[in-house]
């Protein structure tokens, strides 16, 4: 019999993370609701694959010899699993009592539902951002005047409600609808591949949810530094750009890194008067937000690597 729901894991060298979010899956899963997990490895080096196998033996773990980006490696997953549902989980994201049942339950009572996310918390415990309204040149205004926590943000509210899109840090989705619309576009390496996943899956007639019920907590492994983050930086502005280009028109999406630069500049201002503001982060954004093409991203850091390893 195929199992109700499978745990789609992907691990980027998080070996004590991935053990905690196993951990978190086997305490936490459902009583009597039929499961399978499933890890993809994205090529790890800190013997992750190792420590699950002793760990979890009952786990599937799929290694990659070399990496590739999140929304392949979400794709190759839910081609993999058998459940009627996959639960999208980064190695970083552990599944709070009571998650796995509400997120569920969100889907099996609306048929139209195609996806449902999670409210999210930080390590330290505190609720943060995880759903939002669509980008677009109006989201942009409104975060050029520093009201998007107000009218962008969509994870308020302590009952399910239909949104844009949900981050996928702990996302459920219908396998039926991620199979009609392709999966994920593998063109996004990682940031806005689930925006566009949810813009696809609306378009093509599926409502996507907030499940305010259903907690997880996602760590934040991002870092401040620069000479760490600023790939990241790059891939963010450059995904969001690829995203505008792809659903918008080319000044529909130019316009959005204008208002983006422009936000982040007056950000990098402010934070010359605000003692320990990464100043210096705000200005690499507002760089990077205007001119997405230019400078080393994660993708182009890991394809380089990868040529030099051949």
């Amino acid at each position: 019999m195929d199992p109700d729901i499978t745990y789609c894991v992907v691990n980027n060298d998080g070996r004590d993370y991935l053990l905690a979010c196993l951990g978190a899956i086997a305490e936490n899963h459902p009583s009597g609701l039929e499961s399978e997990v499933l890890v993809l490895d994205n090529a790890s080096t800190d013997g992750s694959v190792e420590a699950v196998r002793e760990a979890f033996p009952e786990v599937e773990v799929i290694e990659l010899e070399r990496k590739q980006g999140k929304a392949a490696n979400d794709t190759l997953l839910m081609t993999r699993a058998r459940g009627r549902y996959c639960l999208l989980l980064n190695e970083d994201s552990e599944v709070r009592r009571g998650c796995v049942e509400a997120l569920l339950g969100a889907l099996e009572e609306d048929p139209e539902a195609g996806a449902a996310g999670g409210r999210l918390f930080d390590a330290d415990g505190r609720p943060y951002a995880c759903a939002w309204r669509f980008p677009g040149v109006r989201s942009a205004i409104v975060g050029a005047f520093f009201l998007h926590r107000r009218l962008t943000v969509q994870s308020d509210g302590e009952g399910t409600r239909e949104v844009d899109w949900v981050q996928s840090s702990a996302m459920l989705v219908r396998t039926e609808a991620a199979r009609e619309i392709g999966y994920l576009d593998p063109d996004f390496f990682v940031y806005y591949d689930e925006c566009d996943f949810c813009l696809r899956l609306s378009r093509a007639g599926w409502k996507v949810l907030f499940v305010p019920a259903a907690e997880a907590v996602h760590h934040d492994q991002l870092a401040t530094d620069l000479s760490a983050g600023l790939p990241r930086i790059v891939e963010f502005h450059r995904n969001r750009d690829r995203y505008m280009r792809k659903h918008h028109s080319k000044a529909a999406a130019l316009s959005v890194r204008l208002l983006t630069a422009w936000a982040y500049g007056l950000r990098s201002v402010a934070a010359l008067l605000i003692p320990n503001a990464p100043a210096a982060v705000y200005r690499a954004h507002a760089r990077q937000a205007l001119f997405p093409a230019r400078g080393e991203s994660i993708r182009d850091r890991v394809e380089a690597a990868g040529d030099r390893e051949r």
